[in-house]
This record gives C-alpha cells, sequence and structure tokens, in this order.
C-alpha cells in the first residue's frame, strides 16, 4: 500500500474566540488544536501521549472486537483510522467509527 502520510490540521477556531484562553492553550479543555498543545510537552508512554489514554484505548477495544481490521488513533491527526482489505479509512470521531464499524 501507498498512501501519503497525513499532516496535521489547524484548529478549527483561532485562539482569540475561546473564553478562558490563557497563553497558546487552555489549561483544561477539549479543543483539538489544545490537546495537542498539553500533548507536546508530555512524555511518551509506550509510544502515546498520556492527553489521547481514552481514544488510544477505544481504539484498543474495537481492534480485540474486530480482529480482522487494524485500527488506531492518529495524534498528529486527531482521528481514528481503520485498515481493512479495502484500505485505509480516516473516521473524524467516535460516533462515525462507530457507524462505520456496525454493518460489520
Amino acid at each position: 500500500m501507498t498512501h501519503t502520510i497525513p499532516r496535521p490540521r489547524p484548529p478549527l477556531e483561532p485562539l482569540a474566540k475561546r473564553p478562558g484562553a490563557r497563553g497558546p492553550h487552555c489549561p483544561a479543555c477539549e479543543h483539538p488544536s489544545c490537546r495537542r498543545f498539553r500533548a507536546r510537552d508530555l512524555p511518551l508512554l509506550g509510544g502515546h501521549r498520556a492527553e489521547f489514554l481514552r481514544e488510544h484505548r477505544h481504539a484498543a477495544t474495537l481492534q480485540a472486537r474486530y480482529p480482522h481490521l487494524v485500527i488506531w488513533f492518529g495524534e498528529a491527526t486527531g482521528s481514528y483510522w481503520v485498515a481493512s482489505a479495502a484500505g485505509l479509512t480516516e473516521v473524524p470521531d467516535r460516533a462515525t467509527l462507530t457507524r462505520l464499524l456496525a454493518p460489520l
């Protein structure tokens, strides 16, 4: 398979519009860009950053349920990835991932 490596996406909303934003990121929120900023300074634990622990666990749970697929969370893109016989699919969030896997 020859797939290009995706580039990280820019934040969906500028920092100036966020209430409570101090400096380059909010101290505790769910904005994708703030999470990437917070994760940047965290150490790698088994190849993953602690900021994205929920996403990695969810992907591991689904991987165990669907052993014929390869499922993981990409920290750089902030999305889930599914590798199947049909190819590589990027999934933006948990709900879409659940809908994608439901027919299986």
